[in-house]
């Protein structure tokens, strides 16, 4: 618990620095979004390749997505994924009804459009971690009602080719 909030006033402190330069005219909001995710890839192989470097090879899809819901989520965000859901032709939708980098917005619908500057380095995380693990994914978040994420709740969906 204690780590967890030098986490996130890290990840607000990036949050500011970022933007406070697209103020200043140097970058538009998707160059802001694209540093982000670009910080949470890198973030995220490095990750996973600590946490797989002791661990048998993944059978398939399946046991890479339920390792990330499990272990990568309990190691970045000190709980698992609450929801995995697949169609089994590649789209998978982790859901976490209470996404910790958008616990401390308000609930307010008026924060519902700075909530993708708050998802992006987690998206960033996510396609990092699968990237390591060899899987080519695109990642995407929602949100709908906070601090969850789309489907009333967070989705992440990656499509695997």
């Amino acid at each position: 618990m204690a780590d967890e909030a030098p986490f996130q006033f890290l990840h607000n402190e990036v949050l500011q620095y970022i933007y406070k330069s697209a103020e200043n005219g140097e970058t538009d909001n998707g160059r802001n979004i694209a540093k982000l995710e670009n910080m949470g890839f890198r973030v995220g192989q490095g990750l996973m390749e600590r946490l797989t470097k002791d661990t048998a090879r993944f059978k398939d899809e399946l046991d890479i997505m339920k390792f990330v819901c499990k272990d990568f989520w309990t190691c970045v965000f000190k709980k698992q994924i609450d929801n995995l859901r697949t169609n089994h032709q590649g789209i998978y939708v982790l859901q976490d009804n209470k996404f910790r980098l958008l616990s401390q917005l308000s609930a307010g619908k008026q924060y519902l459009e700075q909530a993708p500057k708050y998802l992006a380095f987690t998206c960033g995380l996510v396609r990092g971690a699968l990237s390591n693990l060899g899987v080519k994914s695109i990642v995407t978040a929602e949100v709908s009602v906070m601090p969850a994420c789309v489907s009333d709740h967070k989705m992440i969906r990656k499509i695997f080719s």
